[in-house]
């Protein structure tokens, strides 16, 4: 009978049984709510901080205590009889409720329950009947117990529906089909996504995580900005108990594998790595935290420094410069909990993800494996600081309210040295007068041999001894500025009320992004030496950007969570989002005001125990442009091209000498998209028309406990891209609307931008200075004269189960069937490795985007992650993280056989003159891949000791996870034989991390 009682009490504390109260998403915090005797309280303390909260049961019987902050909690009823029951470790977790339910207790008869103290399992994640978003929630005791690499992403990428983006946007993920930019990332309550690109976000010391909150869908309406996922991180903090210790993580390189060279399929080395050293990395982190003040003011402050080095490209037979790499992470963060007083709280969070990195550069032959002389280096600075300050009140028992205001900065310096100790700086200014850009000494110009034979190997190619500096492992090939950077300014309100069988919530925020950026080319130009038209010519192009841009954003909230039965919840969710983003002169260049979001769900507790869950939701979702659109849509930009003869290449720059016209017109100077250099008229470039892009998605599912701790469930999901913005740059249309209205049209008109942003498949309306009078003409295109509708559609089954299998087996695990579809992945192209984000060569022409429509690079169909830990007993564990991923589609780019006069070269999906339809080339290599670690703690440290070592790739599987996809080079000449599927990214190769750690 004893027995039964304490699972019946286990079920009570673990199980979140709606009973008549929910409770709504929290991006910081968490709640306990449950069923009582009305007018009895209930007192809910932390007792590691003293931290308490005093609810009255209202007279449905129902009581909640919100917004609270994470953490093992007391909750003690205390009876109008003077009798009391009391649970034990209650654990809260951030975005979840969680129910103890005193009136199922008594009801069953467990009149002596106050003396059972309920002590929940560690690794249990109980069913949320509470909730109708898929969420993923890892804890830090569960991320140290699973051998996975200490970043953001890779915690990310073991959610269900994640799969990880392309490497040439460095380490992300995509979340259900959506691009690497279209998520949003937090720390304690605080944005932290970049929005220049979308493709960066703050890094706080990993070691000071202590939940990271994983959103895949169906997120409520204090949510916005993102179509992908959002990330919510929350860090630890102090407790009255005092704490502190260190720990060091070592990845030598001695025990890496050996990097994978790249050979074509026709067995041409195209690029060799085996003299390639990753190096070795450290990261050494110190803490501390405990009360300045008991019960009253807590601190916890981290000190991180990671240093990483090593040798890339060493010798690569393609490129024209290696380099070696060193860079240093000191890292910190402090955070602050003040207890004012039980009914107002005050939180501050700073924190620092600077990074530096210098790579030295050495010269490198094209077409040869030699590393030849020092050319200088190149020094990059990234990150900065941000501080968050966050105030919540509880003015009664049903009214909470919060705020939130923090800043941070991000910065992108970039400058280099060449081999005489000379700097080089781009100086953002954009004219066609400045020559290069670049002030100090003269870089070297970026010269690459794009002819067939060359590449092939058949002919030398032309090489240079002054190698391209800045540009040796990016595939920009450009200088930045010195002083690039990123900074924000973020407030928010959000206010909880609890209203009978209605909890509302509502809210609102300001988010203000500043962003200054630039780049050009080193050396002034950049040289390709080709064959056109049967003849060896040489193309120049110059190209240079600098500009201070901005994007506001605002956004108001409200939902209802709507008790209307003790097992059945409804949510409704009303969302409003306005965006305006300025260009380089301040100017407003896009407002969109008010794009309505609304969000509908329910959650079924069919049985009325939390043991089998049915949910659904229904949203819409919006996101802004990105601020990069105005460095160049927006601001002076200059960018040109030319085919010249020349007579000659210098045997130390590479660079041709004496080039010259050839006197035909199809070769003469061109500014692509009409980029002079000159400032742009902010009314001709966006259409006037322009609506927000928005997405909607739709899930339904189920979650059934399989045992008391375990639990496994099925959903199904459908996204669909409802609204795409892009450019389209497509100046025919134009000329063809200035004859057809009779206007002498004037294409090298500074004021006649060519690109324009506008919603793919609708009406171009936009304002151009068309015959360079000085007055703006209103020009009309219907849609069907531009191109086709942006399209995006994302299809899965996931099927996932987690909990523990036993007392000392913990296991969480997912399979994810999915299909995504369309003719545009989102914000950026992977198959090329393009990062302007929201700027994409998609529907710059309509020729671009025939046979573009199929399956997206993020598709993946066949998805299974297990991890998981076991504890062999009190000293010995052991963890394992598996994946398997099937491979993503290949496409076959060429020339369009009737492209004339566009330039866009090999960007078509054309091979061999025909039309090759995307993701129908073929798929990338299936994934497989196995982590394990070993921790051991040993007795006679008692528990403050932890030694543990990770295997990453315990295999050493190096399949590809891209290819090139370029089956003719820019004038059509097949590549086929040549790189065409030539593995670009390998996984990577295996690793051994060691860890020692002390607390005390």
């Amino acid at each position: 009978m004893n027995r039964a009682l304490r699972r019946s009490a286990l079920t009570v504390a673990l199980g979140l049984c709606f009973a008549s109260n929910v409770h709504a998403q929290s991006n910081t915090a968490g709640a306990v709510f449950g069923q009582a005797q009305a007018g009895d309280t209930v007192l809910v303390e932390n007792p590691s901080t003293g931290f308490k909260r005093e609810i009255r049961v209202g007279s449905d019987g129902s009581y909640r205590a919100s917004a609270l902050p994470t953490g093992n909690y007391r909750v003690t009823l205390q009876r109008a009889d003077g009798t009391t029951s009391t649970r034990e470790n209650v654990t809260v977790n951030v975005g979840t409720g969680t129910s103890v339910n005193f009136a199922a207790a008594a009801a069953s008869g467990a009149t002596t329950l106050d003396a059972v103290q309920v002590t929940a399992m560690a690794m249990v994640n109980p069913i949320d009947v509470s909730s109708v978003e898929s969420t993923t929630i890892l804890t830090a005791e569960q991320i140290a117990k699973i051998p996975v690499p200490r970043d953001v992403t890779s915690v990310a990428l073991l959610a269900p529906g994640t799969v990880k983006g392309d490497a040439a946007f460095g380490n992300l993920a995509s979340f259900g089909g959506a691009s690497v930019a279209e998520n949003a990332y937090f720390v304690n309550g605080f944005n932290i996504t970049n929005s220049f690109k979308g493709l960066n976000f703050a890094n706080i010391p990993f070691e000071a995580i202590g939940e990271q909150q994983i959103k895949t869908g169906g997120y409520g309406a204090e949510f916005g900005r993102a179509l992908g996922g959002v990330v919510n991180l929350i860090t630890k903090r102090g407790t009255n108990e005092f704490h502190a210790g260190g720990n060091i993580f070592y990845t030598p390189e001695s025990l890496r594998g050996d990097g994978k060279s790249r050979y074509s399929p026709s067995g041409l080395l195209v690029e060799d790595n085996s003299r390639d050293k990753l190096g070795d990395e450290t990261i050494a982190s110190v803490w501390a935290s405990g009360a300045l003040v008991k019960d009253t003011l807590f601190g916890y402050a981290l000190v991180q420094y990671g240093r990483e080095s090593g040798i890339r490209n060493f010798g690569d037979n393609i490129s024209v410069a290696n380099d070696s790499e060193t860079a240093k992470n000191p890292n910190w963060l402090v955070k602050l909990d003040w207890n004012i007083n039980d009914a107002n709280l005050l939180e501050f969070t700073g924190f620092s993800d600077k990074k530096e990195s210098e790579r030295d550069v050495f010269s490198n032959p094209q077409g040869q494996s030699v590393r030849q002389n020092y050319l200088g280096t190149v020094h990059d600075e990234n990150g900065g600081e941000n501080y968050v300050l966050k105030y919540t009140g509880y003015f009664t028992d049903t009214f909470t309210l919060s705020a939130l205001y923090g800043t941070g900065e991000y910065k992108r310096n970039n400058y280099a040295v060449n081999a005489a100790g000379q700097r080089l700086v781009y100086d953002g200014n954009v004219s066609p007068d400045n020559a290069t850009g670049i002030v100090g000494a003269q870089g070297c110009p970026l010269v690459t041999d794009g002819r067939p034979d060359a590449v092939a190997g058949l002919i030398p190619a032309y090489t240079s001894s002054c190698a391209f500096l800045t540009g040796a492992d990016t595939t920009a090939h450009n200088l930045g500025l010195q002083d690039a950077r990123d900074k924000r300014e973020q407030f928010r309100i959000d206010a909880e009320w609890q209203l009978g069988a209605h909890l509302l919530r509502f809210g609102y925020d300001t988010d203000t992004f500043k962003s200054r950026d630039g780049e050009a080319s080193e050396g002034g130009a950049a040289w390709r030496y080709v064959v056109r038209r049967d003849e060896e010519m040489v193309r120049r192009r110059v190209f240079q950007t600098g500009a201070n841009v901005e994007v506001d954003s605002r956004a108001f909230y409200v939902e209802d969570n709507w008790s209307i039965t003790d097992n059945f919840i409804a949510y409704v969710g009303l969302r409003w989002d306005s965006f305006e983003n300025k260009n380089g002169e301040g100017q407003t260049y896009v407002k969109q005001d008010n794009q309505f979001g609304p969000r509908l769900g329910f959650s079924w507790d069919v049985n009325g125990d939390s043991t089998f869950k049915i949910f659904g939701n229904a949203g819409r979702y919006a996101l802004p442009i990105a601020s990069n659109v105005a460095i160049r849509g927006s601001s002076p930009s200059l960018y040109s091209q030319e085919y010249l003869y020349y007579d000659g290449v210098d045997p130390v720059t590479g660079a041709p000498i004496n080039p010259h016209a050839t006197g035909d017109a199809r070769d003469a100077l061109s500014y692509l998209n009409n980029e002079f250099g000159t400032g742009k008229d902010p009314r001709t470039v966006t259409s006037r028309n322009l609506d927000p892009q928005y997405q909607d998605e739709y899930i339904l599912g189920f979650q059934a406990a399989i045992t008391d701790n375990f639990s496994g469930g099925v959903r199904a999901i459908y996204r669909d891209l409802k609204r795409g913005i892009d450019d389209q740059c497509d100046y025919r249309i134009l000329a063809e609307w200035a004859d057809e209205n009779g206007y002498a049209i004037d294409s090298y008109n500074p004021a006649f931008a060519f690109c324009h942003i506008y919603n793919p498949g609708s009406d171009l309306d936009i304002q151009i200075d068309i015959d360079a009078d000085g007055t703006l003409e209103d020009v009309y295109i219907p849609a069907d004269r531009i191109g086709p509708k942006a399209k995006r559609t994302y299809q899965a089954l996931e099927f996932f189960a987690e909990g523990q299998l036993t007392d000392r087996f913990f296991l969480q695990g997912s399979y994810t069937w999915a299909k995504n579809k369309g003719n545009a992945e989102g914000g950026v192209k992977s198959d090329i490795g393009q990062d302007d984000t929201g700027v994409t060569q998609d529907f710059d022409y309509p020729e671009l985007m025939i046979g573009s429509e199929g399956y997206l690079p993020n598709d993946r169909r066949h998805t299974l992650k297990l991890f998981g830990n076991y504890e062999f007993n009190d000293q010995w564990s052991a963890g394992a993280n598996f994946l398997y991923q099937s491979g993503r589609p290949v496409n076959c780019f060429g020339v369009n056989p009737v492209d004339d006069d566009i330039g866009y070269g090999n960007s078509y999906f054309y091979c061999d003159g025909a039309v090759v339809p995307r993701g129908t080339a073929g798929r990338t290599s299936d994934i497989y891949n196995l982590d394990l670690n070993v921790a051991y703690r040993p007795s006679f440290a008692e528990g403050r000791l932890a030694l543990k070592v990770d295997v990453f790739n315990v295999f050493n599987r190096q399949d590809a996870l891209a290819v090139d996809e370029s089956g003719e080079d820019s004038t059509g000449n097949s590549l086929r034989d040549i790189t065409y599927l030539t593995p670009t990214v390998y996984q990577a190769p295996r690793a051994v991390r060691f860890m020692v750690q002390y607390n005390w």
